[in-house]
């Protein structure tokens, strides 16, 4: 009887001192930690509207980033963006500002990213504002950041068998340089 005791606790104290050991191998292994933070962009964007009487789209923009991982960051992105219209008429200008969320997906360096936001007309006695969705695909190292997105307005008007309607979207192609803050 005594023996088994004796036993038992020899495999108590034996699995302790395993667990022990393993636990302390665990924490003496390297952590490679990720610098959270901020970055700022700087950004270009030529679009092609899907919808008349809008010809091409240009713009520009500035957008902060947080880190929150290597693979997780949270956007803040404004500019101005110009929508050319057909046949010299009046053209739309817009102030976006949008509220985003990036994922990285493959090698740290492609992204897929949604926005969603209020775009703020400001041009030519328009002064409508419309909700703004964005989701985008991109490639983005260090300092460039290449991405392609769609943009959807849902209240700048459009024109569809001869009647105005409103939900304008537009396909644009963003080239930006960013560094770190």
């Amino acid at each position: 009887m005594k023996k088994r005791i004796v036993l038992k606790g020899l495999i108590v104290l034996s699995a302790f001192l395993f667990q022990v050991n393993f636990v302390i191998a665990q924490e003496q292994q390297p952590v490679e930690n990720y610098d959270q933070g901020f970055r700022l962009g700087f950004g270009l964007n030529a679009g092609a509207p899907l919808q008349n009487p809008y010809e091409m789209s240009l713009g520009a923009d500035a957008r902060i980033q947080y880190d929150f991982t290597k693979k997780t960051s949270l956007t803040l992105t404004t500019g101005f963006t110009n929508l050319f219209v057909e046949g010299g008429a009046n053209d739309l200008g817009y102030i976006p500002a949008k509220l985003g969320f990036k994922a990285f997906v493959l090698k740290d360096k492609f992204y897929l990213m949604g926005e969603a936001g209020a775009a703020f007309a400001v041009t030519n006695n328009y002064d409508k504002t419309s909700f703004l969705w964005s989701p985008s695909i991109g490639y983005a190292t260090n300092k460039i950041d290449i991405s392609l997105k769609y943009e959807n307005f849902n209240d700048f008007p459009i024109i569809r068998n001869n009647v105005v309607e409103n939900g304008l979207g537009i396909v644009s192609l963003r080239l930006a340089y960013g560094f770190k803050l």
